[in-house]
C-alpha cells in the first residue's frame, strides 16, 4: 500500500486512493479550466465524480461485508481511475458464497438507484435520462443512472466484472471449479471479442479498451483457477526449492550482494542455530544497502519473522498462508528445522514442468510423482 492514501476504514478493512486516482482528479481539473468552464460548473462535475467514486466504494463495502459475513477477511479496498477493487484474502470454497458475495455489489448500486429516485420522486425533479447527462444538470438524477449503468455493466458475464463471477458460481454448482472457470472466460473472452470488432468498426476506443481488459481479465481468472485446480492436490514438496543461499543475523549485506549476484536466488533465509529467524527479501536489502551500506548486519534489516509452510501442507493452504503475509517466498520447515523454499515463480515453472509433460505428443512420459 506504500503507492496509496488511506483515507479511512470499515469494518476494519482499509480503503485506499491509488495514486493514479490524484492524478485522475488533477487531470479532469486541468481540462475543465483548459475548456474555460465556469467555477460553479468545474464545481459540480468535480462534485459529481466524488459521488459516483463515493457509489463505487459503497458497492466495494458492499462485496467486502457480504464476504465478512461467509467468514471471508478483505485485506483493503483500493479506488483506481477505472473503478475499485475489494481485496478478499480468499475465494470462498462453496459456490453459493463466491454467487452472493460477486451479485453484492451490484445490488448495492441498485439499491443507491432506488433510493435516488424516491428522493426525486419526492421532490418532484426530473429523471429523464436525457437531461440527467446534461452539463449542471440535477445530481440526484444524473448519479441514479451511473448507478443503474454501473450495475448493469457490472452484471455482463465476464471477467473480471462480477457477472463472471456470478456466471462462474452458478457453472460451479453443477461442474468441477477449473471447468466452470474456463467456461466462463470463454464467454467473457467471446464479449471482448465483440466489443473490439464494434468498437473498430465504430472507431469507439473506449469500447476497445473495454475489450481489451475483459480478453485480459478472463486470460488471467482461468490460469488462476488451473493453477488452484492444481494445488489442491500437490503438496509443497513438490514445489519447494532444495539449493538456496543462506544467511545469518550477523551476515552483512555486502555477504547478501554477493549471495545475490552469484545465483539466481532473489529471497534469502536468515537462520540461527538451525532456526529460521527470517526472510531477506531482495526488496529489503536494496533499501537496506541505499540506507546503511554494505558494511551493516542483515539481523539489523529483517524486520520481523516471517510465516512459515510445512512440505506436507497443500499448496493453496500454503499460498493464503502466502497472500495474507504478503511474502513472496516464505520458508518450508519440518520438525523446526529448514528443509526448503517455496516461491511463486518456483511453483509456475512446475506447473508448467507438468503440461510439457501432458502434451499430446509424449503420452509415454511418466508423470510427477
Amino acid at each position: 500500500m506504500n503507492r496509496s492514501l488511506r483515507i479511512g476504514s470499515v469494518a476494519g478493512i482499509g480503503i485506499f486512493l491509488h495514486w493514479t486516482f490524484l492524478l485522475l482528479v488533477a487531470g479532469l481539473a486541468a481540462f475543465l479550466y483548459y475548456q474555460g468552464e465556469s467555477l460553479s460548473t468545474t464545481l459540480h462535475i468535480m462534485g459529481l465524480m466524488g459521488g459516483l467514486f463515493g457509489c463505487v466504494v459503497l458497492h466495494e463495502l458492499g462485496h467486502a461485508l457480504t464476504a465478512k459475513f461467509f467468514s471471508v477477511p478483505t485485506k483493503s479496498i483500493t479506488l483506481y481511475p477505472i473503478g475499485g477493487l475489494a481485496r478478499l484474502e480468499r475465494l470462498p470454497e462453496e459456490p453459493i458464497k463466491e454467487f452472493w458475495i460477486a451479485v453484492a455489489g451490484p445490488l448495492v448500486n441498485i439499491v443507491i438507484a432506488i433510493l435516488l429516485a424516491i428522493g426525486l420522486a419526492v421532490t418532484g425533479t426530473t429523471m429523464d435520462i436525457g437531461a440527467a447527462y446534461t452539463i449542471n444538470a440535477h445530481a440526484g438524477a444524473t448519479l441514479m443512472w451511473l448507478n443503474i449503468g454501473l450495475a448493469m455493466f457490472n452484471m455482463l458475464p465476464a471477467f473480471p466484472m462480477d457477472g463472471g463471477r456470478v456466471l462462474r458460481a452458478l457453472l460451479a454448482i453443477r461442474y468441477d471449479y477449473a471447468q466452470a472457470t474456463q467456461t466462463a472466460a470463454r464467454v467473457g473472452q467471446a464479449m471482448a471479442v465483440a466489443f473490439g470488432l464494434i468498437g473498430i468498426i465504430g472507431f469507439n476506443f473506449i469500447l476497445l479498451f473495454i475489450a481489451l481488459f475483459v480478453y485480459i481479465g478472463a486470460q488471467q481468472e482461468s490460469q488462476h483457477a488451473t493453477f488452484r485446480a492444481a494445488a489442491r492436490d500437490t503438496p509443497v514438496r513438490e514445489a519447494m526449492m532444495t539449493r538456496f543461499g543462506i544467511l545469518t543475523p550477523d551476515s552483512t549485506l555486502g555477504d547478501a550482494v554477493d549471495e545475490l549476484l552469484a545465483g539466481t536466488d532473489h529471497d534469502f533465509p536468515v537462520v540461527e542455530q538451525g532456526r529460521v529467524r527470517g526472510i531477506l527479501s531482495r526488496k529489503q536489502l536494496i533499501e537496506g544497502l541505499r540506507t546503511y551500506g554494505r558494511d551493516h548486519r542483515v539481523a539489523e534489516v529483517v524486520t520481523a519473522p516471517c510465516p512459515t509452510v510445512t512440505p506436507g501442507m497443500m499448496l493453496d493452504e500454503a499460498f493464503q498462508t502466502m497472500q495474507q503475509s504478503e511474502y513472496s517466498t516464505i520458508p518450508v520447515v519440518e520438525d523446526g528445522a529448514l528443509v526448503g523454499l517455496l516461491s511463486l515463480e518456483n511453483v509456475g515453472e512446475l506447473l508448467m514442468v507438468r503440461s510439457a509433460l501432458k502434451h499430446p505428443d509424449q503420452p509415454s512420459v511418466r508423470p510427477l510423482q
